[in-house]
């Protein structure tokens, strides 16, 4: 009975890799646009993004974008609204938030929720630096 149990795991194991592999196979298919697999920081470039304010495109595919956002001290991130979800964590510096009706102040090691379609933005502090990930990608981001 053991040995029966076992093949019958073994088995399931299989089965679940299998369709994992095949979906895996199918939705690589449908995303043509994405980034390298491996992105080297002196290769991507730093790209305007408001006053004070620059950004680098980590990685991204149709799903997901990773984003270092580069602030000067009084930089503004202009309030704004998008369709992404987004997370923000905060590397360093010091920024004031405004979502929705909310303000506060968040600082290193200190990250932010964003549901879409919320308007949000800020004012840097102290020179930071920000990683922001969305979902979709922002498509308005690279370059056509």
């Amino acid at each position: 009975m053991k040995t029966f149990k076992t093949l019958v795991s073994v088995f399931a194991l299989s089965a679940l890799f299998a369709t994992s592999s095949c979906t895996q196979q199918q939705n690589q298919k449908e995303m043509d646009n994405h980034s390298n697999v491996f992105m080297y920081e002196n290769d991507m470039e730093w790209e305007p993004a408001g006053e004070g304010v620059t950004r680098q495109i980590v990685g991204y595919n149709e799903n997901i974008m990773m984003v270092k956002v580069k602030f000067e001290k009084g930089g503004v991130g202009t309030a704004h609204t998008h369709k992404h979800t987004q997370v923000t964590y905060v590397v360093s510096g010091a920024f004031e938030f405004t979502i929705g009706n909310e303000k506060k102040v968040v600082k290193a090691g200190d990250a932010l929720y964003m549901e879409p379609n919320v308007e949000h933005g800020c004012v840097c502090l102290e020179a930071g630096l920000l990683i922001d990930c969305f979902n979709p990608y922002r498509d308005d981001f690279l370059k056509k």
